[in-house]
C-alpha cells in the first residue's frame, strides 16, 4: 500500500505542478481575480479548498513538534495548496522505514 501511495501521490503531485505552472504561464491569477472572484462557484470552491487545507494543517500541528516546521508547512500549504499538502504526505511516506506501515502518529 505504501508503494502504491508513493507512486500515485507522486504522479498527482507532478500533474498539479504541471497544471499550476502551465496555467500561470497562460493566464495571470492576479489579472483574472476580479472576474474569478465574481463567480459564486469559484468562491465556494476556494472556501471548500481552504477548509480542507485547514483540516490537513490541524493534523500536521498534531504530528509535528517543531514550531519552525509548523510555520513552514503553514506557508507551503496555504500558498501552494495541494502541491504543498501532497508534498508533505510524500515526505512522510518516503521517511517510513522498510516494512513500516501507515500509522496515526
Amino acid at each position: 500500500m505504501v508503494s502504491f501511495l508513493k507512486i500515485f501521490l507522486g504522479l498527482v503531485w507532478f500533474f498539479m505542478v504541471y497544471v499550476v505552472v502551465s496555467t500561470s504561464l497562460e493566464s495571470s491569477l492576479f489579472k483574472e481575480w476580479d472576474y474569478l472572484g465574481s463567480i459564486p462557484w469559484m468562491r465556494a470552491t476556494l472556501w471548500d479548498f481552504y477548509a480542507n487545507i485547514l483540516v490537513i494543517y490541524l493534523w500536521l500541528l498534531y504530528r509535528e513538534s517543531s514550531v519552525v516546521i509548523k510555520i513552514l508547512w503553514a506557508v507551503l500549504f496555504f500558498a501552494l495548496g495541494s502541491i504543498g499538502s501532497i508534498g508533505y504526505l510524500l515526505i512522510q511516506l518516503f521517511s517510513l522505514k522498510d516494512g513500516e506501515g501507515l500509522r496515526a502518529s
